[in-house]
């Protein structure tokens, strides 16, 4: 039958295309629910449109400031591991010293690790140095699990490099300073911003290993759980939306940036 002989041609594009549904459904329905006026304190059934809670984001106490303390956390936590992930990666990379291959493999540790043991292995550490929980712990423990994911992204980019880059700038009289910032940077530059960005998200949006050491410190995702033991205001639908937005946005921003130097290359 026509119909079957279209589906077998397709079937890799209708299988990505139905998984991509799947995962985009869960943010469609947050954003729908940011246009409900819910009757009771729970808005998990849709009652009526309404634009008050994208009028007023910040209408509900406390949420505006455990969001740009998220914010804050996220900035500096993907700032801290960025830069120490780097280093690592090009370490791991370009030179040879002892228990190399066991830092390598640690540094995956973190990734494979529960979260919750993490988490109290952090706390335990946090508590025997009489450390006082708070947003300084968070961004400790949010430096530390972020560090795998930027050295695994800026690795993967690192050697992936053709080494006569660097040599040919080296021939040309280019000092290994002005050699790394013309020549090596520029190529490892999006390996670092992908490292960037997967560590700005997973700080944000992480849980567990900040609900353990944040003390009395509320950050955004432990706003939002614990609002949903009391009511689930709109306003987190609205803001969920918005970030789900923004982040696409600058995907595809990336996407016309790539594209844009791909095509002045080509020509």
């Amino acid at each position: 039958m026509p119909v079957l002989r279209w589906i077998r041609r397709n079937l890799v594009v209708l299988a990505g295309l139905l998984t991509l549904a799947y995962m985009i459904l869960p943010n469609a329905v947050v954003m729908v629910f940011s246009f409900n006026r819910p009757k009771g304190r729970f808005n998990y059934a849709w009652q009526e449109f309404s634009l008050d809670a994208w009028k007023d984001p910040c209408g509900v106490a406390d949420l505006c400031g455990s969001l740009s303390l998220s914010l804050r956390i996220a900035f500096w936590a993907t700032l801290g591991a960025t830069a120490l992930g780097t280093m690592i990666a090009f370490a791991l990379v370009r030179y040879r010293f002892r228990a190399r291959g066991a830092v390598n493999s640690l540094i995956f540790l973190p990734m494979a690790m529960p979260e919750v043991v993490m988490a109290a292995s952090l706390l335990t550490l946090f508590l025997n140095m009489g450390a006082r929980l708070g947003f300084w712990t968070v961004l400790i423990a949010h430096v530390m699990f972020c560090l795998s994911f930027v050295v695994t992204a800026v690795k993967a980019r690192v050697m992936s490099m053709d080494p006569r880059l660097e040599e040919a700038a080296r021939d040309l009289y280019a000092g290994p300073v002005q050699t790394f910032v013309r020549v090596t940077l520029p190529i490892a530059a999006p390996g670092i911003a992908a490292g960037a960005l997967l560590a700005f998200a997973l700080s944000f949006d992480d849980f567990i290993i900040t609900n353990f050491n944040a003390g009395s410190t509320v950050t955004f995702p432990m706003f939002v759980w614990g609002s949903a033991q009391r009511g689930t205001p709109v306003q987190i639908n609205v803001i969920g939306t918005a970030m789900f937005v923004i982040a696409v946005a600058v995907v595809l921003a990336g996407q016309f940036v790539a594209h844009r130097r791909r095509s002045d290359a080509a020509r």
